[in-house]
């Protein structure tokens, strides 16, 4: 990746409550205008992801940082354990994005701004905010829109957790047969190497006790 890069990994939040596992995460970081920060989140499959960030402007007269200068928007880039791109798009200076994994393992999102050091290279302060799962939906909107009474979108969340929990756990066991697989691959060619490296020793004790008996044979004659 080009530029400046950082690679983080977000905690999972054990959450006692119904035995759910979500994820949230929030911080702030400072980047230059041109320096790309990337994290690593790892996500299970058909799992709905959703990142809120706002971007601040360093003014060097206060010391302090400022609602960003027009025109400044940051840049997303979201790609999957493939390498395949699922987003990349310019947003506003403040604002929101979503998107939905579709192969569990490790996304790598990016976040840089779409400045090209028209404001005199100036530092930027990125508050990030990221959640997985059941956390990423707006129930208060989905309950608005869908008319749904207080039971019906408690019997929605429950679902939802329920449904995430399951995916949690699929992942998990997903994450232990690549394990599995990673540690026979590793042990077979520990065994192909050691067995190759004796052959190789007893070829060259063969040859050089050719060579000596070949050796006392000439002198022998001689």
């Amino acid at each position: 990746m080009e530029g400046s890069r950082l690679i983080m990994t977000l905690p999972c939040l054990v959450v006692a409550l119904a035995g759910l596992w979500g994820r949230a995460e929030g911080l702030y970081f400072h980047i230059g205008e041109t320096e790309r920060k990337c994290f690593i989140e790892e996500i299970p499959d058909e799992t709905m992801v959703t990142g809120n960030y706002k971007l601040q402007l360093y003014d060097p007269r206060t010391g302090g940082f400022m609602p960003s200068s027009p025109g400044l928007g940051m840049h997303v880039e979201i790609r999957d354990p493939d390498d395949k791109v699922l987003l990349s798009r310019v947003y506003s200076s403040e604002g929101r994005f979503t998107f939905t994994s579709h192969t569990p393992g490790e996304h790598v999102i990016c976040l840089y701004s779409n400045s090209t050091k028209w404001f005199a290279g100036s530092q930027l302060r990125v508050h990030f905010d990221i959640q997985v799962g059941e956390h990423a939906v707006d129930y208060a909107s989905m309950a608005q829109k869908e008319k749904l009474t207080e039971l019906q979108l408690r019997v929605r969340q429950l679902l939802d957790q329920v449904e995430q929990i399951t995916k949690e756990q699929n992942y998990q066991r997903y994450r232990e047969e690549r394990f599995r697989q990673t540690s026979e691959s590793t042990n077979q060619r520990v065994l192909l190497w050691s067995v190759g490296q004796v052959g190789i020793l007893l070829a060259m004790g063969f040859w050089q006790m050719r060579h000596l008996k070949t050796f006392f044979e000439a002198k022998k004659l001689v």
